[in-house]
């Protein structure tokens, strides 16, 4: 890879301090991260996943984590969070045996209602899953998709009359064998029934990637287009230890492109080069996997700003500030 297109835009401003992390859960947790968000009225709703169980030294000694939750957190400002007593969402709340672990939460707001897309790994493989919650206490699953594909994020209103969601199939049979997995695009009648895919980025079109691309939070409405971030994955052979893992050769950055109002799987334009890479001392050491940025959260503030909430090294919740022209700019810039 062209080591030169690596380097942040100087539209995003990181915002110092850490958002979440495993100090600030009351019940067991060593990773808090990939949390999806979601701006109400009277302050913000965060769901994180939680990996408990398991710290660096018993890591490498060859335990593993006990187990994953979803925490939910509330907040008044978007910065300062206080985490509800007990997990929100568990494995045993679903009553189903095929099921191994849940975790990614990415959160949509919609006709009164909050819709929760969510990973699940199950002995027969990866799947996405859709649920809609009141109360965040009770989770009723709409959908569960076939493997293996996951990275949901579902439109936060209907589109030509049809629910419409981004999501990352992992087609590795179709794929020469290697991840190369690409952004698609499906819709539904009622959140339960899924079909008329189509892709609307590839691998091949994004010039920092050479690994996988997936979407990142729920599409923010524009006047100009839907907003939307995505992680862009490459790999360096050269790369050794960098976190709990003997190898970690990978490098997730955040991409940001304009899809078309009226039909989404349409690429209006796209940022030819990374929103953020990790770059801070924060996002190169100290998490679970470093050089890892991972966008789940996507919200305009009450000054107009757009707030970027990302995961560090797969171990805190951090965030990020940008306006938005200057990321529809971005997002129109002509190749040079």
């Amino acid at each position: 890879m062209n080591e030169s297109i690596y380097k942040g835009s100087d539209v995003i401003t990181r915002y110092p301090e850490v958002i979440l992390s495993k100090d600030d859960v009351p019940y067991e947790s060593n990773l808090t991260f990939n949390a999806g968000i979601v701006k109400e009225k009277d302050g913000y709703l965060m769901l994180f996943r939680n990996d408990y169980g398991c710290t660096q030294p018993e890591w490498e000694a060859g335990k593993r984590f006990k187990g994953t939750n979803i925490g939910l957190a509330r907040s008044r400002d978007g910065i300062r969070w206080t985490v509800d007593p007990e997990p929100s969402f568990e494995l045993k709340q679903l009553r189903n045996e095929e099921f191994v672990r849940c975790y990614d939460p990415r959160i949509t707001a919609m006709d009164g209602h909050y819709y929760v897309c969510f990973a699940v790994d199950t002995k027969h493989g990866v799947h996405g899953g859709i649920c809609v919650t009141d109360d965040f206490k009770t989770y009723d699953i709409l959908s569960i998709s076939v493997p293996d594909n996951r990275n949901m994020v579902l439109f936060p209103e209907k589109i030509n009359g049809k629910y419409v969601r981004l999501e990352r199939p992992m087609p590795v049979y179709s794929r020469d064998g290697k991840d190369l997995f690409d952004i698609w695009i499906s819709e539904s009648p009622d959140l339960v029934y899924w079909g008329n895919s189509k892709l609307v980025l590839a691998t091949e079109d994004v010039p920092y990637c050479n690994d996988k691309i997936g979407p990142g939070a729920p599409p923010l409405k524009t006047d100009k287009g839907w907003l939307v971030i995505f992680h862009a994955v490459d790999i360096d052979p050269t790369r050794g230890k960098n976190g709990w893992e003997n190898y970690w050769r990978k490098r997730y950055c955040i991409g940001v492109m304009l899809l078309d109002l009226e039909d989404p799987s349409k690429v209006i334009g796209m940022s030819k080069k990374p929103l953020m890479i990790p770059e801070a001392p924060y996002e190169l050491e100290g998490g679970f996997r470093n050089n890892a940025l991972f966008p789940c959260g996507m919200v305009r503030d009450d000054e107009g700003l757009i707030r970027i909430y990302y995961s560090a090294g797969d171990a805190v919740v951090r965030m990020a500030t940008a306006k938005e022209e200057d990321l529809i700019a971005l997002c129109c810039e002509k190749r040079k």
